[in-house]
């Protein structure tokens, strides 16, 4: 019996993996034999991580403190990861960050900060993992985490830099598809809606987001944890070979109306 997500051997690098949704799709790769590296910023929390997929799945981890927004601290991560596993086939490109405020309100700060983390720390990370591991050995993974605001605006949070960075999102996984695809790097994005996690969890029961979700989202409510793993798991794996330049939307059918 074919196992069509078998990841075995293979070695993902996940951005933003301290906590939520990177934690998570991390957790799935792993589940299908793939050793993990677990970047974010915040060392006690990366560790801790790292830890707890190793002791569960078996697989190798290595935690890297990294600020993807620091071009020398995203090679250098690359090269410890290219020292201790020789290769990286899979990136997941999920960290990011989001200032809420009405635009006029809006400082040059928050914005260049959100085009910094959420749109520059994509391109810097997948730039390095191209260039250094993917392109020599003619193969690679990217998975940029977008959002469904990468696709449409809102009238419920206010925060068009974010809408502006996850769309230069989208549109930057297009660019690196056409281009890399000559070295079988495929290149695709999630977009996610609303998700569960401990930080939302509160906002998303509120008596404003529960009638949102009626009346906003053809399935009538937000997303539960593991239903964007699957999503993750295809793209990053071999079973998705002519898939690419892909912008998928896990919204529940949010940006369909």
């Amino acid at each position: 019996m074919k196992n069509y997500f078998d990841l075995k051997g293979q070695v993902a690098l996940v951005t933003g993996c301290s906590t939520g949704l990177g934690v998570q799709m991390a957790k799935a790769l792993a589940n299908q034999g793939a050793n993990i590296v677990v970047v974010a910023r915040r060392k006690e929390l990366i560790e801790q991580v790292a830890k707890e997929i190793s002791d569960t799945f078996g697989v190798k981890t290595l935690p890297v403190v990294c600020d993807i927004t620091d071009t020398q601290k995203v090679e250098s991560c690359v090269d410890q990861v290219l020292k201790e596993f020789g290769r990286i086939d899979i990136v997941i490109n999920n960290a990011g960050t989001g200032a809420v405020a009405p635009a006029e309100d809006i400082t040059d700060e928050q914005f260049n900060g959100e085009l910094n983390v959420d749109l520059g720390g994509t391109f810097k990370v997948s730039r390095a993992v191209a260039k250094k591991a993917m392109i020599p050995a003619k193969y690679g993974r990217i998975i940029n985490i977008a959002s469904m605001y990468g696709m449409v605006g809102n009238k419920v949070a206010p925060c068009s830099p974010y809408h502006a960075a996850k769309g230069g999102v989208v549109n930057l996984t297009r660019g690196l598809a056409a281009e890399w695809g000559k070295y079988n790097i495929t290149v695709n994005a999630i977009c996610p809606g609303y998700f569960y996690s401990p930080l939302t969890k509160e906002t998303l029961d509120s008596d404003f987001f529960q009638q949102n979700a009626q009346t906003m989202i053809p399935l009538s409510r937000y997303g539960n944890e593991g239903e964007l793993d699957t999503a993750a798991l295809f793209l990053s794996s071999p079973a998705s070979s002519y898939v690419t330049g892909v912008i998928l939307p896990v919204d529940g059918g949010y940006t369909s109306m």
